[in-house]
């Protein structure tokens, strides 16, 4: 079959930088899976993006979807004829649905009897004629939150489209695109080349944007590019760029034909907190901060220019100028936050709403403070450094600093408290009470840090719930989602033995202590729990935590809805070595049978086995071995020595066989039933102080 390279280009008004790596991916997936529902054959694929373009090259295309055989099945032969051998009207219906005649149908015969069959071979559909129907439906599939229009058409994009580029081979491929009818022109850089550039195939597309229109289509070669060029730059200042992937993605997002140029400011800047200076530079004017061989801040910096100017040092000069003022009044903030103590604000707090409904930033602290306090004790945390940090730890908000830059909250409360000579514990706890900020990141190192960081938390999730505000799909304004992975995160990287459902329970009482909610149900922490535990199978199944976990291994520790998470990860850990060993196929089955056997049963069974009503060798065999692993696996429970526990208990697995092969359970006599449940109901318990074995596969 006859193929040809492919090429479709998107040109547009500047598009969101944030969003134009993720556009550009999500257009090439989506043409491809239109192609391969459509199985139609394809080579190489790449994507290329920049801010004024989407576009997708397809190597080898296939001019022509597959043959297609079509087989359908219709009415046995017996109700298609009548018993003059004339078709009926089952017969004929089914022939008119197939578009043929009943003369014209096979007959196929199988275990179930003689039928008449639909048998015929279409060709596939020109790619042509499919092409703007496919590049459309991947356009409208694009995760664009909000749609634009513009003119006085109908279509709607993220940013208005100006031209499309649409080439199968060497011809244009007719078709209007999101109102823009297509053809074989291109746009190069605003600048250095406005004028329409020609594609003549689309093989040449890379090299005609490069060369002719000073643009560097493909993102990841601009980006690259962008790196190297400023890590060469850097090292001419003597230092390296401070270049994190967000920074350089977004920058990479931001120019077509990428020129680095240096630029400086005055050293008496570098007093400044590095994170303001870098919050300055990288997060305000996206320029890269240049940071010297042992790791300090150098009073230079690296904007990425996208255009080659006759007069580099105007751009330089101008850059300098637009970060001058920026850094004074950082400075500015600087100096007049630390004239009065960060304490001194923290009656300013009760000025502030949190949540309408959750009172004030000032009610909010006083429940942190003594949900810290608690968290403090079981994990070692000085308790009255814990409870000072809480008292603290929002006054930061209302500094004129953090005013200017909110994502400098609790760094700069950090540097406040340090200056007001608060321990350096409590200082430090005041920065990593907002970690993890983000999923990978790093999490609090100090004691009072992680009490302070949970109780913070651990407050935003049941309040959130106890006013019904819990996130969606789409919508999580307070960051709950995060806040619940960061609670497990904390509790089970850094070996914390806490009771979550005691610290919930203890959060939903102070919010009717400390704000306009009024009592907290029992429903509603039994329901911040599952959603906590929700976020924790997220934790397993992406296996951030190392382990190989399935969703019937977390659902079999789950049933038990341990109030500790930290003892969750034991249980689990202990499911996981099990899984490994010749015996749990056999005694997962065996759980998944003694479960419905005891459901379908609908007795109690008695706490103790009659010994005298064990009639069967096999069922006293059974009895013994349970009876001998008892006090051996019942303290290495209380250990939360699981894994060890189901180790011995895997020893069951001869005698459990032998059980079910040759014993009855449901027998008759009502004496010998009850007591073969009973034995049944303690084997089971027995493993059932670890997980539920039942739910796993068997």
């Amino acid at each position: 079959m006859r193929r040809r390279d492919f090429l479709v280009e998107i040109g547009t008004e500047e598009l969101p930088p944030l969003a134009l790596k993720e556009l550009a991916d999500a257009f090439l997936e989506g043409l491809l899976q239109r192609f391969a529902e459509r199985k139609i054959k394809h080579g190489r694929a790449i994507r290329f993006a920049s801010p004024r373009r989407l576009a997708a090259l397809v190597k080898g295309l296939a001019e022509q979807q597959p043959e297609e055989v079509v087989k359908r099945r219709g009415p046995p032969v017996s109700v298609a004829f009548d018993a003059s051998g004339q078709p009926t009207r089952a017969a004929t219906a089914f022939a008119e649905s197939c578009g043929t005649t009943v003369s014209s149908l096979e007959r196929l015969r199988d275990a179930k009897g003689e039928f008449l069959l639909f048998n015929t071979r279409r060709p596939g559909a020109l790619t042509w004629d499919l092409l703007p129907s496919i590049v459309q439906a991947a356009l409208d599939a694009l995760p664009i939150p909000k749609r634009m229009r513009w003119g006085s058409g109908e279509a709607e994009f993220a940013r208005p489209v100006h031209w499309v580029v649409l080439l199968f081979g060497a011809e244009v491929v007719p078709a209007t695109i999101l109102g823009v009818p297509s053809d074989r022109f291109t746009r190069g850089h605003r600048f250095h080349a406005p004028k329409a550039l020609r594609i003549a195939t689309p093989g040449a597309y890379v090299g005609a944007l490069r060369k002719r229109g000073r643009v560097l289509a493909d993102f990841d070669e601009r980006r690259e590019s962008i790196r190297s060029a400023t890590e060469q730059l850097a090292a001419t200042l003597g230092g390296a760029p401070v270049m994190d992937d967000a920074l350089l993605d977004e920058v990479a997002a931001l120019v077509e034909w990428p020129v680095p140029l240096a630029g400086k400011f005055e050293e008496r800047f570098l007093e400044l907190p590095r994170e303001v200076l870098i919050a300055t530079l990288q997060d305000h004017q996206r320029y890269f901060p240049v940071k010297s061989g042992t790791g300090s801040l150098l009073s230079r910096f690296i904007a990425v220019s996208n255009l080659e100017s006759l007069d580099p040092d105007q751009v330089r000069a101008g850059n300098e100028r637009v970060v001058r003022p920026r850094l004074a009044d950082a400075a500015f903030f600087y100096d007049t936050d630390r004239r009065q103590p960060l304490a001194s604000r923290a009656a300013g707090l009760a000025q502030v709403t949190y949540q309408a409904l959750l009172g004030t930033l000032q009610d909010k602290v006083a429940r942190v403070r003594e949900l810290a306090r608690q968290i403090a004790g079981p994990i070692g945390a000085d308790a009255a450094a814990s409870e000072r940090a809480a008292d603290l730890c929002k006054c930061d908000l209302l500094t004129a600093m953090v005013g200017e830059f909110p994502e400098l909250q609790g760094t700069m409360g950090c540097y406040y408290a340090r200056h007001d000579g608060e321990q350096a514990e409590v200082a430090t706890a005041i920065a990593e009470h907002y970690l993890p900020r983000h999923a990978g990141d790093e999490l609090p190192g100090t004691r009072v840090g992680m009490a302070l960081a949970i109780a913070d938390k651990l407050d935003t999730i049941t309040g959130i719930f106890a006013i019904d505000q819990r996130p969606t799909g789409t919508r999580d304004p307070y960051g709950v989602r995060r806040a619940a992975l960061g609670v497990v995160r904390i509790i089970i990287e850094r070996r914390l033995e806490l009771d979550l459902r005691k610290l919930i329970a203890t959060a939903a009482q102070l919010l009717t202590n400390h704000s306009g909610v009024g009592a907290v149900s029992k429903a509603v922490c039994d329901q911040v729990y599952d959603y906590i535990m929700e976020r924790l199978r997220a934790y397993y199944l992406d296996r951030s935590s190392g382990l190989d976990v399935t969703t019937e291994m977390f659902d079999s520790v789950l049933s038990n809805r341990p109030p500790s998470p930290l003892d969750f990860d034991a249980r689990l850990r202990a499911v996981e070595r099990f899984l490994k060993l010749d015996a749990a196929g056999s005694l997962a089955s065996a759980n998944k049978r003694i479960a419905n056997i005891l459901r379908k049963a609908e007795v109690q069974p008695a706490r103790i086995v009659n010994i005298e009503l064990l009639r069967a060798p096999a069922e006293q065999r059974l009895h013994g071995e349970l009876e001998r692993l008892r006090p051996l696996v019942e303290p290495l429970l209380e250990q939360r020595n699981y894994a060890e526990a189901l180790q011995r208990l895997a020893q069951l697995r001869e005698p459990v066989d032998a059980f079910f092969d040759s014993v009855m359970v449901m027998d008759e006599d009502a004496e010998l039933r009850g007591n073969r449940l009973t034995l049944l109901a303690q084997l089971r318990n027995l493993f059932l102080h670890t997980a539920d074995l039942s739910r796993l596969p068997g």
